[in-house]
């Protein structure tokens, strides 16, 4: 019934594996070593296009990366409202680029509106040196809400982005999850539609360790290369991250990882549909499933083993959680099984 987060479940064997047999011996540091090369043509191959790959160790490290490589004098960028960027990071966007602002964009259950979008957009004219300049827009794929954008809903926001000159960045801390939802190629999902680096999270989806930025923007790239390194995150010791992405590609494991998670998630999202006593928030096909409950029965259900927690609401459902209700969110992860789905229901429904 550990459904707090996916960041709680342990590293898969294979990866393990792959750094065990990775550990020994010797091998050329900073990221230039056999393998690190190897896995950064392997990246080439997954996305069927020349990439850079810059291997951080956190999400923060890599959407506080992408921010900082394309930064400006006044430099601001649009996210979601309620995106990772802005809600959980810490301020490390902003710490990164020495002065970076984030704008908040409006939409529903994660995404961002094009018409929000584009009305953020124009409040910073160029040209008009007192606001400031925007320099990126930054969406999440799986959003914090677990929805997915379409391939339709991102060449919409690609479109404004580059109407107005501003590079487009994916948040995908949870990209495998997505990728197997929205059912296309990772080309597809991400420079095909005008993405021009995306933060590729392994961490929580097996790994022990390992994320990453892509770069698929050459003038981008320049600036990458120097930003990770006054940022820390250029690993002397690579290879105890490249040996994990290794493992995750061989043999698609990232993908079957996902669809598992995904699937457990399908299985809790049946089983709060089905409830008598708490109702689903909203719709959510991936692993993240966010449900609402009377607070006072919630903590019965955790102090009796439960694990998940509660989730701030959005602006959207402001009107349908009443006072003495609170949304709360069920994450299903990689070591997830329906034995923990049909245990949680039991707990929920004694």
């Amino acid at each position: 019934m550990l459904f707090g987060s996916d960041n709680w479940a342990g590293a898969a064997p294979e990866i393990m594996q792959s750094l065990e047999h990775h550990s020994s011996g010797y091998a050329v540091a900073y990221g230039d070593g056999d393998l690190d090369k190897r896995v950064e043509e392997t990246f080439c191959d997954v996305f069927e296009t020349e990439c850079r790959v810059y291997f951080v160790g956190t999400g923060t490290a890599a959407n506080s990366l992408a921010f900082a490589s394309v930064m400006r004098p006044g430099g601001v960028a649009f996210c979601h409202a309620e995106a990772h960027m802005t809600a959980n990071e810490g301020g490390a966007p902003e710490f990164a680029t020495g002065g970076g602002r984030l704008c908040l964009v409006d939409g529903e259950l994660g995404k961002i509106s094009p018409d929000a979008l584009s009305a953020a957009v124009a409040g910073y004219p160029q040209h008009f040196n007192h606001l400031g300049q925007g320099t990126l827009v930054t969406l999440t794929q799986s959003t914090e809400g677990g929805t997915c954008y379409s391939l339709e809903e991102l060449s919409a926001i690609s479109a404004i982005a580059k109407q107005h000159g501003l590079a487009l960045h994916m948040d995908g801390a949870r990209f495998a999850n997505a990728l197997v939802d929205v059912g296309c190629s990772p080309a597809e999902m991400t420079w095909k539609n005008g993405v021009d680096m995306v933060s590729f999270g392994a961490t929580k989806n097996g790994c022990w360790c390992a994320e990453a930025l892509v770069v698929f923007n050459p003038e981008i790239a320049k600036e990458a290369e120097f930003v990770r390194k006054q940022m820390g995150h250029l690993f002397s010791k690579t290879r105890f991250v490249t040996a994990q992405f290794q493992a995750y590609f061989e043999g698609d494991l990232w993908l079957k990882l996902a669809r598992h998670s995904n699937s457990i998630g399908n299985a809790l999202e049946k089983m709060v549909s089905q409830s008598n006593r708490i109702r689903l928030a909203w719709p959510s096909k991936t692993n993240q499933i966010f449900f609402i409950a009377k607070r006072s029965e919630a903590s019965v259900w955790l102090e009796a083993g439960a694990r998940f927690h509660p989730f701030p609401t959005p602006r959207s459902l402001v009107e349908e959680v009443r006072p003495d209700e609170q949304v709360y969110r069920l994450v299903a992860s990689y070591i997830s099984t329906q034995a923990d789905v049909e245990n949680l229901s039991r707990v929920i429904h004694t």
